[in-house]
């Protein structure tokens, strides 16, 4: 049978190269779409390295000289002191678990602060977000050490002074971020100080849609309190309704401190819509886009096998009258369309690492391709081309069949 099927493909060489070529164009530009959605919801499914649930972002402004309540002339110390004072508030509340203050460094975060780290021979590649935080910053969003060190123990270490990383991709890529604990790095432009790596955590991911998240986490210097834009808490999980509310009825009697004031407080929830609303967006379109590109190519093969299948009623009814039955019937014009995507998917699949191996699909995990990805990837789109072919045989065979042989032949 299988030997019989090839050789009438082969004889129909003619017609067959053109659905070959079609269903290879196909197998390419359907790899194409699968992987798209393969690599952008492996990365949405990944871990982030933080926790931004029951957290809260509180912003501070100065009052105007024109306020009764306006201090002139405050030192960069008074203010640090000032800045001090609102956080051992917010930590005293009965309701806040966590309270925190950061320079760019908050997750989902629109300002950065970028560095180069060094030593010896060995230096990052790329960019490396600086996070300056207090060390409850980490307990606020709960990081974790690689080693299973707790967000207690991973403040402890900041509170000594010394760097956290997470990330970090060198000139070198054998290096492991556990290697680095112990050792000492410079900034790129200060050739006086080292700092000391005091930890490893996991991947600190920049957002949602990013595996990317090279970062060192280090504490504030003294100077650098007036000067700590982000106020982060986490709110008790029992306690988080109306949190808003209860904080900005404080703001008067509490949270006015020296020149500083609380204007505002926003959820995480809403920080990080607001800061992924553009990728989300983009999803979307892409989403609607490929879902009709996903459309065309169902009606574009749906067409041809429905078409080839009616052009092979006249072979139907002849088969018939020599005692085929509907199932033999169906599975010799599936047959057809399932071997010719089994002859170009070896082809197909050459094209597709050809893509991937200069960069015309997605960075993920690490490269642009791996076998995993490659063969999960290639399973879909057969799969869905498979669906799309039993579909534009089915409905058109299932009409030839119920045609009477001698009305179908009467006119050869």
């Amino acid at each position: 049978m299988k030997r019989k099927l090839f050789k009438q493909v082969c004889s129909e060489w003619r017609t067959n190269i053109w659905l070959a070529l079609e269903l290879f164009v196909v197998s390419v530009v359907m790899w194409y779409i699968v992987d798209y959605f393969y690599v952008k919801l492996s990365v949405f499914s990944q871990p982030r390295g933080f926790d931004t649930e029951h957290c809260y972002r509180l912003s501070f402004n100065n009052v105007t000289d024109k306020n009764p309540a306006y201090i002139p002339d405050r030192s960069e110390q008074e203010q640090s002191d000032d800045i001090r004072e609102i956080l051992s508030r917010l930590s005293h509340l009965p309701f806040v678990e966590e309270a925190s203050l950061s320079i760019n460094s908050h997750p989902y975060n629109t300002s950065n602060s970028g560095i180069s780290v060094y030593r010896d021979s060995l230096n990052t590649e790329g960019y490396v977000v600086r996070r300056v935080v207090t060390p409850d910053f980490v307990k606020v969003f709960r990081y974790e050490g690689i080693d299973g060190e707790s967000p207690e123990e991973l403040a402890e270490i900041l509170s000594r002074g010394e760097w956290l990383v997470s990330g970090l991709r060198f000139n070198r890529k054998d290096i492991d971020q556990k290697d680095l604990v112990g050792t000492e790095f410079f900034i790129a432009g200060d050739t006086l100080n080292a700092y000391r790596v005091g930890g490893a955590v996991r991947l600190v991911r920049y957002d949602d849609f990013n595996e990317w998240g090279s970062s060192v986490i280090a504490s504030p210097q003294e100077d650098w309190y007036a000067y700590a834009s982000e106020c982060c808490i986490r709110v008790r999980p029992e306690e988080d309704k109306d949190v808003q509310r209860r904080l900005m009825d404080m703001s008067e009697s509490l949270f006015h401190v020296g020149n500083n004031l609380l204007v505002n407080v926003t959820s995480f929830e809403e920080v990080k819509r607001r800061f992924q609303q553009g990728s989300y967006n983009t999803f979307r379109d892409m989403s609607f886009m490929l879902g009709f590109l996903l459309l065309n190519i169902f009606l574009g093969l749906f067409g041809t096998f429905w078409f080839r299948t009616q052009q092979k009623a006249s072979e139907i009814a002849i088969r018939k009258s020599l005692g085929a039955t509907r199932g033999d019937i169906f599975r010799r014009l599936l047959g057809e369309g399932l071997l010719l995507l089994l002859i170009v998917t070896p082809l197909a699949l050459g094209t597709d690492c050809l893509l991937a191996i200069h960069e015309f699909n997605s960075y993920y995990d690490g490269g642009f391709l791996s076998l995993t990805r490659l063969l999960a990837t290639s399973g879909i789109s057969a799969a869905l081309i498979t669906l799309m072919i039993v579909a534009g045989v089915l409905f058109p065979a299932y009409s030839a069949m119920r045609l009477d042989p001698a009305e179908t032949l009467k006119d050869e």
